[in-house]
């Protein structure tokens, strides 16, 4: 495993780069990932800009015994979800990595748990809102990281689908609030991108529905296309 001088210079790689190969990764080796990285991983995490109230906090799951017992709740949450996923969505692909995460959970060599201090509001909705988003910043700088140092991960919240298990299984005290799980290690293979319409698609100018960029990307990419042919 490479020393952290070495860590710290390939997480130089150009952002764009790294934001455009970034893919979640369900198929992961069991080989260790050593604290180095890891702690390099979380400090870039952890540099995400929250309220200092709401700072996010992580819990760096390497036991096997409470990897089996996250992998458990993963596979309970999984048996429900899954049948939602076939209901929406014919991507098989897609559904075979999920099925593969979930059977070998407790073989990923670390899953990083990211809390919140405090309890999620119940009203208004804005609080709740603000609440995810400190972890869900961080969690995003995490997988760029990860991405950038040649490691695959993915978010999840299915090993905590039971707020009450994922409490006992990690010993979190009621202050803390577990938001989402990444299992990182050494990728199996090549993850597959997902196919994601063109980003003028997504953009709505002003009000929903206003879409004007739509026509000028499909000639782009028409122009594109034929150039490159």
């Amino acid at each position: 495993m490479p020393a952290f001088p070495e860590i710290a210079s390939r997480l130089d790689a150009p952002l764009a780069d790294v934001m455009r190969a970034q893919a979640p990764t369900h198929r992961l080796r069991s080989d260790p990932v050593d604290d180095d990285t890891v702690l390099a991983l979380l400090g870039l995490a952890s540099s995400a800009r929250a309220e200092r109230r709401r700072r996010c906090e992580f819990i760096v799951v390497r036991d096997l015994d409470i990897r089996h017992q996250l992998a458990r709740a993963y596979r309970q949450g999984w048996s429900i979800y899954r049948r939602v996923l076939r209901s929406r969505s014919h991507e098989d692909a897609l559904l075979e990595a999920r099925q593969w995460e979930a059977d070998h959970f407790e073989d990923v060599p670390v899953a990083i748990v990211a809390c919140v201090r405090g309890r999620r509001p119940i009203a208004p909705a804005i609080g709740a809102a603000s609440f995810y988003l400190t972890a869900f910043s961080a969690v995003q700088n995490l997988l760029l990281a990860a991405e950038a140092l040649g490691l695959g991960a993915v978010s999840t919240t299915l090993p905590l689908w039971s707020t009450w298990e994922a409490r006992r299984t990690l010993g979190l005290p009621g202050r803390v609030t577990p938001v989402a799980v990444v299992p990182i290690g050494w990728p199996r293979g090549i993850a597959s991108r997902p196919h994601l319409p063109p980003v003028a698609n997504l953009v709505h100018l002003d009000r929903w529905g206003h879409q004007p960029f739509r026509t000028a990307s499909a000639l782009t990419s028409a122009v594109r296309e034929s150039t490159e042919n």
